[in-house]
């Protein structure tokens, strides 16, 4: 009985842990950037397509692995997927061109997507449904704080050991973790669901399933503001407000690991506290917390002084808060069988919509006018994640305890 309670905490450390590093192989790259630029003598505009590469292979592999993390064995493809990116990440030490960095960088796309589109179905499987926006909140504390890490790791070893040392720190765990993943038993898929319609857990059906695209749709203006913001808020500090650059980087990074930790658990935490008393929960969370970053998005944009920082922290906070209730919202809208594709499908609806095109389009609109101005593309996307959402409400999926009623299935 023991061993049945110990077995979903490690797994889910031991995928937490590869989460963790899944974002500080991503971040440590923008870090070490201007030693990068030395080296190679390459443009700004060479440095950026970097990241453009890498999220383009991302969001397009992901809808390819998808469907194979629906019919074999998850455990197997998580492992092979991080022992890839971590290879690639220790290729950096023989990697001595631009091109050969491009080629690496994009490559790390592809074990990535394939981490990123199947862990979730395997959390989603480890702990009953309505602890399953609190789980996935302790999962997804990778992206705050392996994103800072990322950053902290790069800048610390690589002015005295060069660009590459911090890869190489990074990717070693990567294969040890892979190894541990290999040996984790594979859960039941849908052990803990409620009963659902059929067509929710076919492939047709992800794709006229409202619940499932009103949680994406309000996902990716979320990923398309949040995009915006992570690209633009260092320079808007620097540029519009005074700061020095290395102070804005470092006012903004610990904005993000600071509320980005507690919007994660909170926002896990509150859906499953509501859900038992309202269908919609992990949508209302969401929308409410959107709506209410708009104001405080508007502050810190356009109020100076005392009132600026706090300002950021708390449109940070709220935009960070969506990331565990919309991911458990889109994993409770289809069925065990269809998760991984349905995943996929969301990781590249969100990265098309959003992060791919808001940097460009905000620098865009800077070139033309200014950084303050080109926020307001941010903002509109808050707005119109928060208005989705509200609608999305009306979609939600029953409760376990309401599907088994109307089931006739007497509630545990």
């Amino acid at each position: 009985m023991k061993e049945r309670k110990f077995y979903p905490w490690l797994a889910l450390a031991i995928l937490t842990a590869l989460n963790l590093l899944n974002y500080i192989d991503r971040n440590v790259l923008f870090a070490v950037l201007p030693l990068v630029q030395k080296e190679f003598a390459v443009n700004n505009a060479r440095l950026g397509f970097l990241t453009t590469a890498f999220l383009a292979c991302y969001m397009v592999s992901a809808p390819l692995t998808g469907p194979l993390a629906d019919r074999y064995s998850r455990r197997r493809i998580i492992a092979l997927g991080a022992a890839l990116w971590s290879g690639l990440t220790l290729l950096t030490a023989v990697t001595y061109t631009y091109n050969e960095l491009l080629v690496r960088h994009t490559l790390v796309g592809v074990g990535e997507a394939v981490f990123s589109t199947i862990a979730p179905t395997f959390v989603a499987d480890l702990f009953p449904e309505e602890k399953r926006g609190r789980i996935l909140g302790i999962f997804y504390l990778a992206i705050p704080v392996g994103s800072a890490a990322g950053y902290l790791l790069g800048g610390h070893l690589a002015p005295a050991h060069g660009w590459r040392f911090p890869f190489y720190v990074a990717a070693v765990p990567g294969f040890l973790l892979a190894l541990a993943m290999w040996f984790v038993p594979e859960p039941e898929r849908g052990q803990f669901d409620r009963p659902i319609a059929a067509s929710k857990d076919t492939i047709i059906g992800i794709f006229v399933n409202p619940a499932y695209w009103a949680a994406s749709l309000g996902m990716a203006m979320m990923t398309f503001s949040l995009g915006g913001l992570q690209v633009w808020m260092p320079s808007f500090l620097s540029q519009e407000r005074g700061y020095s650059l290395e102070s804005a980087n470092y006012i903004f990074g610990i904005i993000v690991v600071v509320t980005g930790i507690f919007a994660s658990l909170i926002g896990g935490w509150l859906g499953d506290r509501l859900l038992p008393r309202m269908r919609g929960a992990y949508y209302f969370v969401s929308a409410v917390s959107m709506a209410l970053g708009v104001p405080a998005m508007i502050v810190a944009l356009y109020f100076r002084g005392a009132v600026m920082i706090p300002a950021i922290c708390v449109a940070a906070f709220l935009l960070l808060i969506n990331t565990s209730p919309l991911n458990a919202a889109i994993i409770n809208s289809v069925g065990p069988h269809v998760r991984a594709t349905a995943l996929a499908v969301n990781i590249f609806v969100i990265h098309l919509l959003g992060d791919v095109p808001s940097p460009t389009l905000m620098g865009y609109i800077a070139d033309r006018d200014s950084l303050q101005t080109s926020f307001i593309l941010p903002v509109i996307a808050m707005v119109l994640s928060a208005a989705v959402l509200f609608y999305g409400m009306r979609f939600a999926p029953r409760s376990k305890s309401e599907a088994m009623e109307t089931s006739g299935v007497p509630a545990a």
